[in-house]
């Protein structure tokens, strides 16, 4: 079972700071599955290239950013660098130069266009720092990869839970908050879980 969980996926939280880790360089190696930092994003890109669905990928981009597409170059001392063409723009974008949801929904990309998909991912508040107008492609994004992976979303945005929501097999759990408490929405006293405290010797 410990192997098992081992296995799974937790994105809790991707920083996107100037020290953030998916910001620095890192060598380049083959990576099937996103760590939890998202250090290895350059990695992970790259793998999906390579051996994953690029043409997902590049459709997710195009999805969030119209005429946009990515490009991995690797330095002599083997690092990889993400270099992100935006329509409009003169020049790349570097992983240091992105902006904080630019960054947050390349992670996103990266996580659930897996080659490798873990059996469970974990996704809390994936919705954090992006632009409401990307939820959508995110939401499109989700759905997509959910088709080969169990995936558990965790949320505030009621745009992405919407979107999530439409497709058939998404399974909504709302909860609410009473008098400090949280609860689950339409549970009520005899659909509760019994709950037996352990005898203590």
């Amino acid at each position: 079972m410990r192997e098992k969980i081992k296995g799974w996926r937790f994105y809790d939280h991707f920083r996107s700071d100037f020290d953030a880790p998916a910001r620095q360089l890192q060598l380049g190696t083959r990576t099937t599955v996103l760590s939890h930092d998202g250090c290895d994003l350059a990695s992970a890109l790259q793998t999906i290239i390579e051996i994953g669905d690029d043409n997902s990928l590049h459709e997710a981009l195009n999805d969030a950013f119209p005429k946009s597409r990515i490009e991995i170059d690797k330095l002599d001392d083997g690092r990889l660098v993400i270099e992100f063409y935006q329509h409009g723009l003169l020049r790349s974008l570097s992983a240091k130069e992105l902006s904080d949801g630019t960054l947050r929904y390349l992670l996103w990309v990266a996580a659930l266009l897996s080659p490798r998909p873990p059996e469970l991912m974990v996704l809390n508040e994936p919705e954090t720092s992006l632009h409401p107008s990307l939820l959508p492609a995110l939401s499109r994004l989700i759905i997509k990869a959910s088709k080969i992976t169990q995936i558990l979303v965790v949320s505030h945005a009621n745009t992405l839970i919407d979107a999530l929501e439409n497709d058939d097999e998404c399974n909504i759990i709302r909860l609410e908050k009473e008098y400090g408490k949280t609860k689950v929405i339409g549970q009520g006293l005899l659909s509760k879980p019994s709950w037996h405290w352990t005898d203590i010797k």
